[in-house]
């Protein structure tokens, strides 16, 4: 029985290991490439927040600041409206992408600099706008008419 619960450990540490240093690879990537690039680093570091407490003191400021821009992103109407319209936008650009349309006559690059990237880019670009979506409809229903959360300013420790 020791034996068994040894190897589930080293599997779950493994996979704890695998999937948040992917996520935060994913993330690092995403943040010059189109995709939720802060959002994917957050998840891996909330994932290997699971095994490690260097990733548990980097994520507490960062959900507290996340948090708190949440609830002001939603303060007021015209901010929801024109976050829906940015995703909505970038929905219509992975269209775009993923339609391909003829090259118009006054692009000025090369051919093969109009919309490259192809349908991996346009499929990234509507991911990414949903992701943006399903966040505003959160953010309304947990933050819109409730006051602004607190930020309190982290403390440093020299050692763990």
């Amino acid at each position: 029985m020791a034996a068994k619960e040894r190897v589930h450990g080293w599997v779950r540490r493994t996979v704890i290991e695998v999937v948040g240093w992917t996520l935060v690879v994913l993330g690092v990537a995403a943040l010059v490439l189109p995709g939720p690039g802060l959002l994917l680093c957050a998840a891996g570091l909330a994932v290997l927040s699971q095994q490690y407490h260097w990733a548990r003191r980097y994520l507490k400021p960062l959900k507290a600041n996340a948090y708190r821009a949440a609830a002001i992103g939603v303060r007021t109407i015209p901010r929801i409206a024109i976050s829906c319209a940015s995703a909505l936008l970038i929905m219509s650009f992975g269209l775009v992408w993923i339609l391909q349309p003829q090259v118009p006559s006054w692009w000025f690059l090369e051919d093969r600099w109009w919309l490259f990237g192809g349908a991996g880019t346009g499929i990234s670009l509507i991911a990414s706008s949903v992701i943006a979506l399903v966040l505003i409809a959160y953010s309304v229903r947990r933050f819109r008419g409730r006051p602004i959360p607190e930020t309190r300013p982290v403390l440093r420790a020299d050692a763990d």
